[in-house]
């Protein structure tokens, strides 16, 4: 993973996938968004931070871009006012039972910024492939087709796995039916509910048994994970992040040829320059070399002279027809700006012929209306005295 190639360790990864995702689900919660919006988001989290480094972006600006771009790929959109402030809530209420509310000073401005810039940079790792499939429909109808939709507890056994899972990386690695399938088989063991092994019900929808063994025990592997604050887990991450930076300004002092996490630099060493390349190659070691090079010089200057000569010769030629097509271009290009875009339209002969032509039709058109209502008038007349 990128973070481990700055010097996270796997344990503090993990962690932070599961602290972001659950922030991006309190948030969801806090926000009224519907479980569907809250359960993208957190697989755009996970998606990013399989292209990104938790080193060098903050999981809690992440956490914030997910959620509303999330909100707005659901259509149940979001203010990005209310993400923040929800998001302040959620980091200042912890122990606290007097809330103070976000101050609207230049740090809000500057967050509100940061965290359009961070849906865009979202939107740019993923490829604005931002589609979800859910496994929350797949679940029932695989119950309905094992008969078994009609145990509540059950259903919603398999559908709180299925939450809880969104929390680890399951949903990247396996599809969404073997994910649905996982947690069905899950909570059937748990509540010790049988279900067909002969043969067994999971090949029926495209599911292993290793698969499902292997999304158990990391849906299993969450409720054994320690408690560790998010804020301490950042301050290790602040540390990794000084430690990558000095690294890399050690690497460039040092002149090498990589970076401390082992990428090529493109800067050229300050010793090289093509002239002393090639003297070193030939010319101070042979005196071939230096004839070679000497003639080499010659051949060039004459070269250059000769060109010269001819360039000059050319323009001299050319440089009347040039003056003159310069001349045609500027009045045809002068000319159709006066008849097209200049304000000065009524110097052109042909527009006033156009605008005449138009007066003279909407004239004509004014005539046939007033005709027309003359006719009306003279009906409405007509039938008045009728009636009379």
């Amino acid at each position: 993973f990128p973070s481990a190639e700055h010097g996270l360790s796997a344990d503090t990864e993990e962690q932070l996938r599961m602290r972001g995702c659950e922030l991006i689900q309190a948030a969801g919660i806090l926000l009224r968004l519907p479980q569907v919006a809250m359960a993208t988001g957190q697989i755009l989290f996970q998606r990013f931070y399989y292209c990104k480094s938790f080193v060098r972006h903050c999981a809690e600006m992440v956490a914030m871009a997910c959620v509303h771009l999330a909100s707005k790929i659901e259509e149940e959109p979001r203010r990005v006012r209310d993400v923040l402030n929800v998001f302040y809530h959620l980091k200042h209420s912890k122990g606290k039972r007097t809330q103070v509310p976000m101050p609207l000073d230049a740090s809000y401005i500057s967050a509100k910024a940061q965290v359009i810039k961070t849906e865009r940079r979202v939107l740019k790792e993923l490829g604005f492939c931002v589609h979800v499939k859910h496994p929350h429909k797949i679940i029932v109808m695989y119950l309905q087709v094992l008969e078994c939709e009609k145990n509540t507890k059950l259903v919603q056994t398999a559908w709180n796995y299925m939450n809880d899972s969104l929390r680890t990386d399951v949903f990247l690695r396996f599809s969404a039916e073997t994910v649905a399938c996982a947690c069905i088989y899950l909570s059937a063991r748990t509540l010790q509910i049988p279900l067909p092994d002969q043969p067994p019900w999971f090949l029926l929808f495209g599911a292993s048994e290793e698969d499902l063994r292997e999304i158990c025990g990391r849906i299993l592997r969450l409720y054994s994970l320690p408690n560790v604050s998010l804020p301490s887990m950042l301050k290790e991450v602040d540390q990794c992040h000084l430690a990558l930076d000095a690294r890399i300004a050690k690497a460039k002092l040092a002149g090498g040829g990589l970076l401390a996490v082992g990428t090529p630099t493109l800067d050229v060493p300050s010793s090289f320059s093509p002239a002393s390349k090639a003297g070193e190659t030939g010319a101070h070691h042979s005196p071939i070399g230096n004839t070679l090079c000497n003639k080499n010089s010659v051949h060039v200057s004459f070269q250059k002279k000769v060109w010269k000569k001819h360039c000059s010769l050319l323009c001299f030629i050319w440089t009347p027809f040039w003056v003159s097509a310069l001349r045609l271009t500027s009045l045809s290009v002068f000319r159709r700006s006066r008849s097209v875009s200049s304000p000065l339209r009524s110097v052109s002969p042909t527009h006033r012929q156009k605008i005449s032509r138009r007066d003279r039709e909407r004239e004509k058109e004014r005539e046939r209306r007033r005709e027309r209502e003359r006719e009306r008038g003279r009906g409405r007349r007509d039938e008045y005295s009728r009636r009379r």
